[in-house]
Formats: structure tokens, C-alpha cells, sequence
């Protein structure tokens, strides 16, 4: 019996230590904001796409995962033959929307999130005071083979310096960046809501902190 114990616990332990690489492997590195990039002067214009461009999310806690989506309604681009120089995007904090709940559950958590509800404005996103979020580009790079972009994200008052893994695709007229699903610690910008690192005694009714995230942007040459 003892001995299967200590199997059991080592096979635990492993798997918690493998899910904890992968969960680092797609953390987006976080750091204070940077200077923005800036656009070679024989660079071409590219205007995002709105009807076309949108972020996924996914938060989670400990009954259940919620995923759903958040547009992208404005930005440009600069880019030269083969990939981008410089650029920016809005994010509608407004048009959060629920994709894994129907009828009031979805509503009420839409509400939550947008922080439509009376008394909860300031536990998430607040759009009332802070309809907008932004990402401006700082720099673009590349490690073990893969495009590394890095921009600053600005959520409410606070903005923070992130990189992610992209890919970057470019013909003469569109510019296609797409991302695998990543993930932010939405603490960095003082969405404490529920979050065990901010608030003690929360037991089990908490909100991981990070949330994944997955950027789909498609630009028109303008």
C-alpha cells in the first residue's frame, strides 16, 4: 500500500509539474511599458480589418471554464516586402461577448465582465469609464525560429509591455497576424477580482488570474 502511495504521489507530481511548464511555455512575458516601433519611411500602409480581426479569450476558475471573444475595431499597420515595421490596434471593450452560456447566464456575465452591474463596475473591465483597451507595437524579433512581437497593452489606466509568439503572414495587399493561444495575468493591470494572489481566505470561490488570449488581426493595404 505504501509503495502504490508514493507511486501515486510521484505521478501526481509530474503531472502538475508538466501542466506547469505548459502553462509557463505560454505565459506572455510582462514587463513596464517600452517606446513604440517605428515605421521606415518607404513603408506601406495597411488599415485592420474590423469586420475580419478578433481576439479570443478564455478565464477560468475552479467550477468552470468561460470562453468567448472581444473585437478589434480599429489600427494600422506599416510594413515593408516581407513582414511589419510598426503598427497598433483598439480593442472594443464594449462588444465582450460569452460564447460558452445562453439566455440569462450569458447575459449576467457579460454584464459582470463589462461592469454593467450596479456595484461591480471596477471588478473586471469597467467599460462605462474605460470603453477601449489598445496594443501598440514596440518590437518585433525572433527566438528558436518563431516571430516574437511585443507591444504595449494599455487595460484601464494601467499599461504593461507583453510578447508572444505570432505568425506573420504578408501579400501585396493584406497582412495576416494570427497567434497560438497565450496567456496574460490580468493582476498586472489591477483586475483583482476574486484572485487568490491579491485576496486571502477566498477558499475555492476564486478566478485564476491568468487569462488566455488568441489575436486573429488581418490588415488591408490602405
Amino acid at each position: 500500500m505504501k509503495h502504490l502511495l508514493n507511486k501515486f504521489f510521484i505521478i501526481a507530481f509530474l503531472g502538475i509539474a508538466i501542466t506547469g511548464c505548459k502553462n509557463d511555455k505560454n505565459k506572455a512575458k510582462t514587463e513596464d511599458a517600452r517606446e513604440a516601433r517605428e515605421a521606415n519611411l518607404e513603408s506601406e500602409n495597411f488599415q485592420v480589418d474590423s469586420d475580419q480581426s478578433v481576439i479570443y479569450w478564455k478565464g477560468r476558475k475552479p467550477t468552470a471554464t468561460h470562453t468567448g471573444t472581444i473585437k478589434v475595431t480599429e489600427g494600422d499597420f506599416t510594413a515593408n516586402d516581407t513582414t511589419i515595421e510598426s503598427g497598433n490596434f483598439v480593442i472594443d471593450m464594449k462588444s465582450i461577448e460569452v460564447s460558452d452560456l445562453e439566455g440569462k447566464d450569458r447575459r449576467d456575465l457579460e454584464a459582470h465582465l463589462k461592469g454593467t452591474v450596479e456595484g461591480k463596475e471596477g471588478d473586471f473591465f469597467n467599460t462605462k469609464e474605460f470603453p477601449e483597451a489598445t496594443f501598440q507595437i514596440t518590437d518585433l524579433t525572433e527566438k528558436d525560429g518563431q516571430d516574437m512581437l511585443s507591444g504595449n497593452l494599455t487595460i484601464k489606466k494601467d499599461t504593461k509591455n507583453i510578447s508572444f509568439p505570432v505568425r506573420i503572414d504578408r501579400n501585396e495587399d493584406q497582412i495576416n497576424i494570427s497567434s497560438d493561444e497565450f496567456s496574460i495575468d490580468r493582476t498586472q493591470w489591477k483586475i483583482n477580482f476574486g484572485s487568490r494572489s491579491v485576496f486571502d481566505e477566498l477558499g475555492d470561490n476564486f478566478v485564476y488570474d491568468d487569462i488566455n488570449l488568441r489575436i486573429k488581426i488581418i490588415a488591408n493595404k490602405s
